[in-house]
């Protein structure tokens, strides 16, 4: 996977995506509740997104390269939205650094803006998204002229 092309969004355009997502996490989780697996929640978010007229990838290969040779172990990302935000779905009694070094590797790897986790083993979700963002991010500008 190549790095993103940020040239035609500004953060407005990101945050607004990111508030989009997570009131999606909160529908899904309203109808489901805490206590499934990961993957439901992940087949539930890529409906709830797409009914919200958003580009949804799941389970994305993102190839790592060493010296311009690409490694064979390749990460899967949980999900990808309009090819800007990464979030990763986790269901655990807790988020770790471990899981935040995780998806900022992502976003570095392919030039992404911004990305959330978002924990649906908890009961208020909305309470639960950590939303990180990447070098990346200080390069889009503040609005598109």
């Amino acid at each position: 996977m190549k790095k993103l092309s940020l040239d035609r969004v500004d953060k407005k355009i990101i945050d607004g995506l990111c508030y989009e997502i997570i009131g999606a996490a909160i529908e899904v989780h309203k109808e489901l509740g805490p206590g499934l697996l990961e993957s439901i929640y992940e087949y539930a978010m890529v409906e709830e997104l797409t009914l919200r007229g958003l580009n949804c990838d799941r389970q994305k290969s993102l190839p790592v390269f060493y010296k311009g040779k690409e490694l064979t172990p390749k990460f899967k990302l949980d999900l990808i939205i309009e090819d800007l935000i990464i979030v990763e779905l986790k269901t655990v009694s807790e988020v770790l650094p471990i899981h935040e070094a995780q998806l900022l590797s992502y976003l570095k790897l392919i030039g992404a803006p911004k990305g959330l986790i978002i924990n649906f083993n908890v009961k208020n979700v909305s309470k639960h998204v950590i939303s990180i963002v990447s070098e990346y991010f200080k390069e889009i500008p503040e609005r598109l002229a």
